[in-house]
């Protein structure tokens, strides 16, 4: 497709094919016709400048997000394990080094509440060779503070548009030495053999023990989904542990969630929205986050539902509406996933 512009001398500008009258009605919205009359000269120019605006526009908002959380290694064995737990007020430095070796970027940020840590960078610089470890401790460390696990190197998980996201694994901050309770992995040792003893009687052989009558079930280990409303009952206040109604949400889910909601709602108050879609993500977000402390084989754990949130919140309406959507079909249960919530003495 060429365009001719009327002056003295015509002009023939080619146009690409990518800038076809299809193309660019479905790309404006505007019918054939009108979009003809657009591409005469005295909007040429500024049909052009739009284009140029919209791209300069476009790419004003490119950013990146590195996210990842830390843990107490509890044993020291250098991964994770079910005597872990997550740390808070922890200071997480990442440093970018280039091909020479020599520091060209450094970021330092603090572990929220739940030991989740996220870092935005504007105009999406390059973060390969990049990597995070644990530099200071905090409220949540002081037993755990003696000394930092290894870095880890920063991982592009997905691109899309202008924007990028990167995680970070699991980084570890260790005690000076491992607790009682750990495990102790030990090699048997053969024992050296014993020299020929006389033969004995044998011994009196007591009789069988009755098998023992099966253990109650232990709540926490029994598969559970409750909604909204069993958990806003005033007959089940008791089962709210590790988080409370008062609690604020930014505390909670850190910084986005603050940006999105502000630093005054409680967790009682992010329970109560309906209506608009952030009200409704965060109203199934902290629903599967008590199901998640309540359950253990709840299929959303902790972390997952802060780091699904907190994804959700970065990307578009349509993206909050999904995700709350999933929290809401697990909230919900199924045949087979229950409400094991019982009411409080």
């Amino acid at each position: 497709m060429n365009l001719v512009l009327c002056s003295p001398i015509h002009i023939l500008i080619p146009i690409p094919p990518f800038l076809s009258f299809t193309f660019l009605t479905f790309l404006l919205g505007l019918p054939t016709a009108d979009l003809k009359s657009l591409m005469d000269f005295p909007n040429t120019l500024l049909f052009t400048s739009f284009l140029i605006l919209a791209a300069a526009i476009d790419g004003a908002h490119a950013y990146a997000m590195v996210t990842g959380s830390v843990f107490c290694d509890q044993c020291k064995d250098g991964q994770r394990s079910l005597f872990d737990y997550p740390l808070s007020g922890v200071k997480v430095t990442m440093a970018c080094a280039n091909s020479y070796g020599q520091i060209t970027m450094r970021r330092e940020e603090t572990t929220n509440w739940f030991g989740s840590y996220a870092m935005r960078f504007d105009d999406i610089p390059d973060l390969t060779g990049c990597y995070a470890q644990v530099s200071g401790s905090g409220e949540g460390s002081t037993r755990c503070g003696a000394a930092a696990g290894p870095a880890q190197s920063v991982r592009l998980m997905f691109r899309m548009f202008d924007m990028e996201m990167y995680a970070v694994d699991s980084l570890l901050s260790q005690p000076a030495q491992p607790m009682s309770f750990c495990p102790r992995s030990s090699t048997p040792v053969p024992s050296p053999p014993s020299p020929s003893t006389p033969t004995r009687p044998p011994s009196f052989q007591l009789p069988p023990v009755p098998p023992l009558p099966p253990a109650p079930p232990v709540p926490f280990l029994e598969a559970s989904a409750c909604s909204h409303e069993k958990w806003t009952a005033p007959e089940y206040k008791c089962h709210w542990k590790v988080v409370n109604p008062d609690m604020k949400v930014a505390v909670v889910f850190g910084p986005l969630a603050a940006e999105k909601y502000g630093t005054d709602m409680t967790v009682w108050e992010g329970l109560q929205g309906r209506g608009d879609p952030y009200r409704t993500l965060l109203r199934e977000a902290i629903t599967s986050l008590l199901n998640s402390y309540n359950s253990l084989l709840f299929p959303y754990h902790t972390l997952s539902v802060i780091q699904h949130m907190s994804l959700a919140l970065m990307g578009s309406q349509q993206n909050v509406l999904l995700t709350a959507l999933r929290f809401r079909r697990a909230n919900s249960g199924s045949p087979n996933l229950t409400c094991k919530l019982t009411p409080c003495k």
